[in-house]
């Protein structure tokens, strides 16, 4: 089986984020970036099925020099080869990002491409889809079991109020949600291996984007909290703040 897992390196969820002075980009000085969690999912659900039918797994990321350490990690994991689409940056745009994987996913004859269902930094929650439209291929996302049968694929995912059960055949593209999997931690081998594997680099020509970034805005800052009391004394006036200061109750 030939599988493609698209990946994205996003900001570690524990980071600080500072915006630039423009408040146009985030302050990448100081940030720890790691591979996208949800995208961890895409790459445990690829190895596996590689480990129980065969074949192999290629990771390919779009972005800067740095988005090769993310690469790694999905190598130690257990993928086997990776692809590099070298660019200055993450494009905004997020169709711009799919129309550059698309023309690499197109020409790689994949059976099945494995996404996270969303990145965590941008949160647009949009790829999986727009590669299903570019590649006219079937495309289920926010997946939490997967079951396939030769050609046959049976995908369950989460919407609101419930689950939905699809099925249709290969090639498809998967977007992972959590509970898919318990994605592995690289072992010691699996880190050394990865070392060891070429990352093939090419060159991308991005399209004009149609989205901008006009500005980031910090979240407000969260007020102190209230003590009332320590005893049961105190209840009344918490019921009074509930009712007509946070309007809860």
């Amino acid at each position: 089986m030939n599988i493609a897992v698209c990946i994205k390196q996003t900001p570690d969820t524990e980071a600080r984020i500072k915006l630039t002075e423009d408040r146009r980009r985030v302050d990448e000085s100081d940030i720890n970036f790691i591979l996208n969690p949800y995208d961890e999912f895409a790459v445990e659900e690829a190895v596996k099925l590689k480990e129980s039918n065969g074949g192999e797994v290629t990771v390919i990321s779009l972005g800067p020099d740095r988005v090769t350490s993310a690469m790694r990690t999905a190598l130690a994991m257990g993928a086997d080869k990776a692809i590099h689409l070298k660019t200055d940056r993450h494009p905004d745009d997020p169709l711009v990002t799919a129309k550059a994987l698309a023309e690499v996913l197109r020409v790689g004859n994949y059976d099945l491409i494995f996404l996270g269902k969303q990145a965590i930094d941008d949160d647009h929650n949009q790829m999986p889809s727009l590669l299903g439209s570019l590649l006219d291929m079937p495309a289920a996302t926010v997946v939490i079991k997967l079951e396939i049968d030769g050609d046959r694929v049976v995908a369950e995912r989460e919407v609101d109020g419930g689950h939905e059960v699809l099925e249709f055949n290969l090639p498809a593209i998967i977007g992972a949600q959590r509970g898919l999997n318990e994605p592995r931690y690289p072992s010691l081998k699996g880190i050394m291996r990865a070392k060891k594997i070429q990352i093939e680099e090419r060159s991308v020509a991005l399209e004009a984007e149609q989205l901008q970034v006009e500005s980031y805005d910090y979240p407000p800052p969260k007020e102190a909290g209230k003590i009332v009391g320590d005893s049961a004394d105190a209840v009344p006036e918490l019921l009074r703040l509930l009712r007509e200061e946070a309007k809860v109750l």
